[in-house]
């Protein structure tokens, strides 16, 4: 999780964390100083501010809970509570020449790890100001019988320690969170990289639309001519299947030339889709598995999908020697589940699964856009689409939501 705030409240609860460390560590050493080694220092202040930092940090972890605010003004009064109360502490326990007196410093740092660069500014200042009334108002140690030389260092160690330590944690965590911000990004420019060339594509493929319609048009009536006049039954059956395609390719062309606000948002039944697609590819032997309620009505993309999986299949399953491609189409609860099976050669070796990249296709006479486009199809439409390698061949599976196909189509 990042640690900044204004994208989530986990800088507050990890500083309350810290706190907690920091307020045992502070009465661990009181009571070293006043019971081992005998230092008369003032205890009644000291635990009054410790008490104080612990209370502050029940509340604070209960907001930062159930009332979380992550704000960098929410964060910043949380560190200039903790200044307010380290600087009481250093005062009454020797001032500067107390060795944790640099607290202030990793306080500084904390701030400089997780705030925006205003509040870090303001944290310093406060510090600055804390540490100068400390040495102003701060009270000396009393003398220590012995070498306090020493004493002093062992604290200067312990300090640097402790210091060494938090600053490590911090630096960790926002160099995870600097690398998963990286990662997202690149994953963000290849998916624009890939959306920018459907646009293209889509673009291209509408003005190609409008001039294919008047060819398919002539078409259709040649074929009506053979049909009429051809003597022979066979020539006559021929020339019906062929109407039916010129019928099925002028459909899909007028589709691709229609406006968006005109039909796009028309349900379709998928078991209509899949007779089309069993007419256009009547080569291909469709084992289908499951069965789908008779209202559904989903959205044209969701058919596009399916068309463009069941023609990969079908094209793996040929260069295979094979002509089987299955297909299994299911309602559970309010998701759409579907996989699609070649007995082709799967994916090769040199070409690994990446259903994002646009263009780029292991088949000898492949554009490279059909798994593109499917992906980003279940990418809108909030679902998911995963591979599984089977023996022989892959397994395409997707899930979508109902409820979207739905509301597009109301």
């Amino acid at each position: 999780m990042p640690i900044v705030p204004g994208t989530s409240p986990s800088f507050l609860r990890t500083l309350c964390n810290l706190r907690w460390v920091a307020i045992v560590g502070q009465a661990v050493t009181v009571l070293v100083a006043v019971q081992l080694m005998r230092i008369p220092l003032p205890q009644a202040p000291l635990w009054g501010g410790i008490a104080l930092l612990a209370a502050f940090n029940l509340y604070a972890s209960w907001r930062s809970r159930y009332r979380p605010d992550d704000s960098p003004r929410e964060a910043f009064a949380h560190m200039l509570v903790d200044v307010a109360v380290l600087a009481w502490l250093v005062s009454w326990s020797g001032g500067v020449g107390n060795p944790f007196s640099s607290m202030f410093l990793l306080l500084i740092v904390v701030a400089a790890l997780a705030l925006p660069l205003r509040w870090v500014l303001v944290t310093a200042l406060a510090c600055l100001l804390a540490y100068a009334l400390t040495a102003a108002f701060g009270r000396p140690l009393p003398h220590v019988h012995g070498d306090s030389f020493n004493l002093h260092l062992w604290g200067m160690g312990v300090n640097f320690v402790l210091s060494a330590g938090v600053v490590l944690y911090f630096a960790t965590r926002l160099v995870a969170a600097l690398r998963q911000r990286e990662r997202e990004l690149a994953a963000l420019r290849e998916r624009f990289a890939r959306d920018e060339g459907i646009v293209a594509l889509a673009t291209h493929a509408a003005a190609v639309a409008h001039e294919l319609n008047t060819p398919l048009a002539t078409m259709t009536l040649l074929a009506e001519d053979i049909g009429d006049h051809a003597a022979s039954p066979d020539i006559r059956e021929d020339a019906a299947t062929m109407r039916q395609l010129i019928d099925l390719c002028r459909d899909r062309v007028r589709a691709l030339a229609a406006s968006a606000d005109m039909g796009a948002h028309a349900g379709v039944d998928l078991d209509r889709v899949i007779q089309r697609w069993k007419l256009v590819r009547p080569t291909v032997e469709l084992h289908r598995s499951g069965s789908l309620p008779p209202w559904l009505q989903v959205t044209p993309a969701v058919g596009h999908l399916l068309q463009a999986l069941l023609n990969n299949a079908a094209d793996a399953s040929l260069r295979a020697d094979s002509q089987r491609v299955d297909l299994d189409l299911r309602c559970e609860g309010d998701e759409l589940l579907g996989e699609v099976r070649d007995y082709g050669s799967g994916f090769h070796d040199d070409m690994p699964f990446n259903p994002e990249a646009l263009f780029r296709s292991s088949k000898p006479d492949g554009l490279g856009v059909g798994l593109a486009l499917s992906h980003a199809t279940v990418e809108r439409l909030g679902g998911s689409l995963t591979m599984q390698a089977a023996d022989p061949g892959v397994r395409m599976r997707f899930r979508l939501p109902l409820d979207i196909a739905d509301e597009e189509n109301e």
